[in-house]
């Protein structure tokens, strides 16, 4: 979940690295010629056309939203000024041609810091020893993973109330809805989850999230490809983590019956009161609500 003005482009810079070593440097990739379309519009526009641009332009969409702002901003990468000239003559909006640079100076910008999550995890873009010998656990998650790497507020968030959450006892069964990078499908695999199942529509999300599995030797962790609202487990859930958006997390909540604890976010504070009542209008009972920025994460279980 990022509502940053970049990670298509991040995504296209992994994608770019696919098959080069986690800690080759961004020099040694050439930028190729890009286009970034660009639109502001109303909240209705987005809704109505959403499930197009998804299924059209996959990975290369955003859409960033402002809590201070009624409009939506949508962004799509395009490789071609053939492309983005489709897709404004079909969507309006405007488009305009990256500098040379772009890739490289996107990789300066993303060099995350190690994120701590309790006393047991440790989330690292490459490998760091004496971040990581001080910690049970650790993870490494490209900077270019894009689809998740921790540093964002709900990513970060959710990963501190999976690690709480696992400390008590350890989960059978884990189901990560969404899963981007397979960060928290990862952690849960740290965090002693006997098995994890991590589902997302996007080919090159799992695709990704399968690297980074081989990457950290977890091995039991089964990616599947698929739509998050027409997913359904036929077993109980211990716990479900889903990093979504609001609109989406209320849409799959009856779903989600199933599992004993539910570990949610992507809501912006400002959707807080409605995520609430649709919660409650499923019996599901709200355990914590934890807040930072503009984003909140939910801690849940169903009654």
């Amino acid at each position: 979940m990022e509502n940053e003005s970049r990670p298509r482009l991040r995504k296209l810079f992994w994608n770019l690295q696919r098959g080069v070593h986690p800690n080759a440097q961004a020099r040694r990739v050439r930028s190729p010629i890009m286009y970034l379309w660009r639109k502001v519009a109303h909240p209705h526009w987005i809704k109505a056309r959403e499930e197009i641009l998804q299924a059209r332009f996959g990975g290369a969409l955003s859409i960033i939203s402002r809590p201070e702002r009624k409009r939506v901003q949508i962004e799509i990468a395009c490789t071609s000024r053939s492309e983005s000239r489709r897709v404004v003559q079909e969507f309006g909006g405007r488009a305009k041609r990256l500098g040379r640079n772009w890739l490289k100076r996107l990789s300066r910008e993303e060099r995350p810091k190690p994120l701590r999550i309790g006393r047991r995890l440790v989330v690292a873009p490459s490998p760091s020893k004496g971040e990581a010998d001080s910690f049970p656990y650790s993870l490494i998650v490209p900077a270019g993973a894009a689809f998740g790497t921790g540093e964002h507020a709900t990513t970060a968030m959710t990963l501190r109330l999976l690690e709480e959450v696992t400390r008590r006892r350890k989960p059978q069964f884990v189901v990560d809805l969404g899963t981007g990078s397979g960060i928290l499908a990862l952690a849960a695999s740290c965090f002693g989850a006997e098995r994890v199942v991590a589902v997302d529509i996007d080919p090159i999300a799992i695709a990704t999230a399968e690297t980074n599995a081989r990457l950290n030797k977890i091995e039991n962790v089964d990616f599947q490809l698929g739509d998050v609202r027409r997913w359904n487990s036929a077993r109980k859930i211990d716990i479900v983590t889903a990093n979504l958006f609001s609109e989406l997390l209320i849409q799959i909540l009856p779903s989600l019956k199933r599992s004993s604890c539910l570990i949610l976010s992507g809501v912006l504070r400002n959707q807080e009161k409605e995520f609430v009542r649709a919660l409650r209008r499923r019996k599901i009972d709200l355990v914590e609500v934890r807040r930072r920025g503009k984003w909140i994460a939910v801690l849940a279980k169903t009654i």
